[in-house]
């Protein structure tokens, strides 16, 4: 079929939205019409990085409807609402064991720009086109496997649910799924944006009692004491450690670290008090640590997680559940788009004046 898509030709180009031909689906696929899809730092990595093939179709935080499903599919129907979450294998000792974030095939089957089954679903006339996460959702339509298709409740405005297959679901499993901190306890969450600012409100409905946010821009910050933060430290002003512990005695239980940046990394394991975790969760370069001085001697820990160490099936669903509960109101974080204004979206998240961008392909959700 026929389907309009935005195409990154090269490394660095700008998207262009072009015609494109989309087959499929085949077996345990689904088609999806794509409502809506985020916009994560992600497919900026996608686009300048060269981390997948080109010419590709990047996205990987769609929401839409199932139009059609391929033979053997039984966990979603024709009409479905869905949220399309990161391609895994199903079959590796990750994946059966609860945690499909690691899977043995993630990268190849994420960013290797193919289905699972080997094959391009995405042509520019002879030209195959990348596929991103197993669904390319900068297009009005995706095939996606149904492993990372996750069904989602009707009465929740479709448009708004896509960047719980990334972004939100990576800040808030970071605290539900794996650091999982006792009632009372304290954690740090350094940068608020989409990530930090859903851990932060992950941390309020864990019962953390001292949440703090630490970012350099104080309208975010502003933002996360609204969603959760008990308090807030603009980094560029303040010594974070020294007012961490002040107000602890002896340092955080956790920190969950979303920036990247060197010496945030290493100003999260300082804060922390002896046995502290800290949960990486930034894409962080090489950098030098004091082992035993920022580590080993107070018996610290430093963890990597990846998508929240999520379940997308189990947890996805459970993340709508406390939004329509009003204990996770993450449309506080989003701006709409229309597609045609893909560039503005990414401008907009790379300076900060947006949290989330979500684009609307399609505002039919029936």
């Amino acid at each position: 079929m026929k389907i309009q898509a935005a195409v990154t030709h090269a490394q660095g180009k700008d998207f262009q939205i072009q015609e494109v031909t989309l087959s499929g689906p085949e077996a345990n696929e689904v088609l999806v019409r794509v409502v809506a899809t985020g916009v994560c730092h992600t497919d900026a990595v996608g686009r300048d990085l060269a981390v997948s093939p080109y010419p590709i179709v990047l996205g990987h935080e769609g929401s839409g409807v199932v139009e059609k499903i391929g033979a053997n599919v039984t966990s979603v129907e024709v009409g479905d609402h869905v949220v399309m979450s990161f391609a895994h294998c199903g079959q590796c000792e990750a994946c059966l064991t609860g945690h499909p974030t690691v899977c043995e095939r993630f990268n190849e089957l994420n960013f290797g720009g193919r289905m699972e089954d080997g094959t391009c679903r995405l042509h520019q006339g002879q030209t195959g086109v990348a596929t991103f996460f197993g669904q390319s959702s900068f297009g009005t339509h995706a095939v996606a496997h149904e492993r990372n298709v996750v069904k989602v409740d009707k009465e929740v405005d479709l448009a708004l649910l896509g960047p719980l297959g990334c972004g939100i679901q990576t800040g808030a499993g970071t605290v539900l799924n794996r650091l999982r901190p006792e009632f009372g306890t304290s954690i740090a969450v350094y940068g608020c944006g989409a990530v930090g600012l859903s851990a932060i409100m992950a941390a309020k409905i864990a019962g953390c009692r001292q949440i703090f946010a630490i970012d350099v821009h104080d309208n975010r910050l502003e933002l996360a004491r609204e969603l959760g933060a008990s308090h807030t430290f603009n980094g560029s002003k303040v010594d974070v450690v020294a007012e961490i512990r002040a107000l602890t005695g002896s340092g955080c239980h956790y920190a969950v670290e979303t920036t990247g940046v060197p010496p945030v990394v290493r100003q999260s394991l300082n804060a922390l008090r002896p046995l502290g975790t800290t949960a990486i969760v930034g894409v962080t370069p090489k950098m030098e640590l004091d082992i035993h001085n920022d580590l080993m001697a107070e018996g610290k820990g430093m963890i990597g997680v990846i998508e929240g160490d999520s379940v997308p099936r189990v947890f996805i669903p459970k993340l709508v559940e406390y939004y329509k509960a009003g204990l996770f109101p993450f449309d506080r974080l989003v701006k709409f788009y229309s597609f045609d204004q893909i560039s503005q979206a990414f401008e907009d998240s790379a300076d900060g004046s947006t949290v989330k961008p979500i684009l609307r392909l399609d505002s039919g959700q029936g």
